[in-house]
């Protein structure tokens, strides 16, 4: 029995099994520590952002503007480092599956937004970052199309991040190596779309002149 199976142990509670490595591992297997490094990588950037927001906008807004930016992160980019935030630590905890974790994300994602785009939209103002993101929540044609290429390849991306978890050795990531073409065009069709939001943006938002 290999050291996956090994791992492996049957939780009722969601009538699936789960992967806990040991913890140990994350330091010895390259993909695992691939996948610690990447977790305290972002802690320390949100940290950073949040310090910076805080300083800019005050303590309340500046967390309000943080979650609110991890939450652009979660729709609108085709990978899963906002949710990989949340995932991560609960996989290593509990080897629930970053996947399903990846879904209470989005749901977590959408009420906050809800919250804020009827109770305090006025958030969407504090960066031009979630000026952007205002622009796409309130025009959901065609804009939406966004959010949906990004949750199709943040699923992939969360796909392959639990699979990270799985092996010891970059060479075992079987199924990024099957899959990786597919996500490779779903980014190649967010860059275009974000490129055309982006043009639409600046247009209309900023009074940017582009000469012909």
């Amino acid at each position: 029995m290999d050291n996956q199976n090994k791992n492996e142990v049957c939780d009722p509670s969601i009538s699936k099994c789960v992967n806990k490595p040991k913890l140990s591992e994350y330091l010895t297997h390259e993909t695992k520590k691939h996948s610690l490094i990447k977790f305290i990588g972002l802690v320390v950037i949100v940290i950073l952002y949040l310090v910076f927001m805080s300083m800019k906008l005050g303590t309340g807004t500046g967390i309000f503007v943080t979650i609110m930016t991890w939450t652009f992160f979660i729709f609108c980019t085709p990978i899963a480092d906002a949710g990989f935030l949340l995932a991560f630590p609960v996989r290593l905890l509990t080897g629930f599956r970053m996947m399903y974790t990846q879904l209470l994300s989005f749901v977590l994602a959408g009420a906050i937004n809800l919250y804020a785009f009827f109770v305090v939209p006025s958030i969407y103002g504090k960066t031009i970052l979630l000026k952007l993101f205002h622009q796409i929540l309130a025009h959901p044609f065609p804009f939406w199309g966004i959010i949906l290429l990004s949750l199709i390849g943040t699923l992939f991306s969360i796909y392959f991040g639990d699979e990270l978890v799985d092996v010891a050795h970059h060479s075992q990531r079987k199924k990024y190596q099957k899959h990786l073409n597919k996500y490779q065009i779903i980014v190649f069709l967010f860059v275009i779309g974000i490129t055309i939001i982006l043009y639409n943006f600046l247009l209309k938002n900023l009074g940017v002149n582009i000469p012909l």
